[in-house]
């Protein structure tokens, strides 16, 4: 009896494993193309640390992202179970917040004076030329925006997830979810340490002594790596920003039953034309804009905030004085 009863244990485990495994893979699938976003945004972030804080940078930041999921696991599951309905909302801020950064990106040179830029240049060269710098709080700026930005298209994942498990029980539910989440941060951040190395893999491998065809060919590829490396930096650097507008725009436009439906219109109509590639590019299109829009009209709304906010207080007192 008491064999029966460990087997039929046994038994209900494996089924339980079977299902998550099952579940995990499908929500990995589904959250594919936000784990290529949160590649390149958080591969973009380490972009002009020194060689030698790259790895710290990323590590710091991949702590944050882990510290985002363990938060956001059992959030998502409480929304879900007591206020289901707040699940959308929360999102779209999220998306809102992924355009307002990715605008504020693009509109930087045009927000600051020349010599606003010139001195956060000047500034940027110094810290990373002085090693007496304390380069670790000069980076913290920088992490925690990486964090922030990881915060939402973490968000995003664990919401995709959860509809991936939304009938299943609270336990399946809960094992899926802390899978899918340390399946993505080792991955995003594991890739993200690997390209920032591949300068230094170049060099090393440009360096290494011989005189056979062997030697030759792996010196060739360590200069190519070298030459490639500034190049995919600042392709990443690109795509990072070119996220934010697609992923933003994306849940805001799915959030938005009218506009919705209205793109799902516009895009089928793309596709009997041009078919289904015409079909993604039309859909990529209408998201990457509708997060430009969305951008523009949040960022002039903080900005408008900020001055009304200096407006009120008056001018401040310099530093310093009595």
């Amino acid at each position: 009896m008491a064999a029966a009863s460990l087997l039929a244990l046994l038994d209900d485990i494996a089924s339980v494993l079977d299902d998550v495994a099952l579940l995990t893979r499908m929500a990995s699938q589904k959250t594919a193309g936000v784990l290529g976003d949160d590649l390149a945004l958080n591969a973009q972030q380490v972009a002009g640390v020194r060689a030698d804080r790259e790895l710290p940078v990323v590590w710091a930041v991949a702590r944050g992202s882990a510290l985002n999921k363990a938060i956001l696991v059992p959030t998502a599951l409480a929304i879900s179970a007591f206020a289901p309905w707040a699940i959308t909302p929360l999102l779209m801020v999220g998306g809102a917040y992924l355009c307002f950064e990715g605008f504020e990106k693009l509109a930087h040179r045009y927000l600051h004076s020349h010599e606003e830029l010139e001195a956060d240049h000047t500034k940027l060269v110094q810290a990373v030329a002085d090693p007496v710098v304390d380069l670790v709080a000069f980076e913290k700026t920088k992490i925690r925006g990486a964090i922030r930005t990881d915060f939402i298209l973490s968000a995003e994942i664990i919401a995709i997830t959860l509809g991936t498990v939304a009938a299943a029980s609270l336990g399946t539910q809960l094992l899926v979810l802390s899978a899918v989440a340390a399946i993505m941060t080792a991955g995003v951040y594991g890739l993200v340490a690997g390209i920032v190395k591949i300068d230094d893999v170049g060099l090393h491998l440009s360096r290494l002594p011989g005189d056979g065809w062997s030697s030759a060919a792996r010196r060739g590829l360590g200069r190519g790596l070298l030459r490639a490396a500034p190049w995919l930096m600042k392709g990443l650097s690109i795509a990072g920003t070119a996220a934010m507008f697609l992923v933003g725009g994306g849940i805001l436009t799915h959030g938005l039953p009218w506009l919705h439906h209205a793109i799902e219109s516009l895009t089928t109509t793309v596709g009997t034309v041009l078919g289904a590639s015409g079909t993604l590019l039309a859909s990529l299109l209408a998201d990457g804009l509708t997060g430009l829009l969305a951008g523009g009209l949040v960022l002039a709304a903080v900005n408008a905030t900020r001055g009304l906010i200096r407006k009120v207080r008056g001018p401040q007192a310099p530093e310093g004085s009595h």
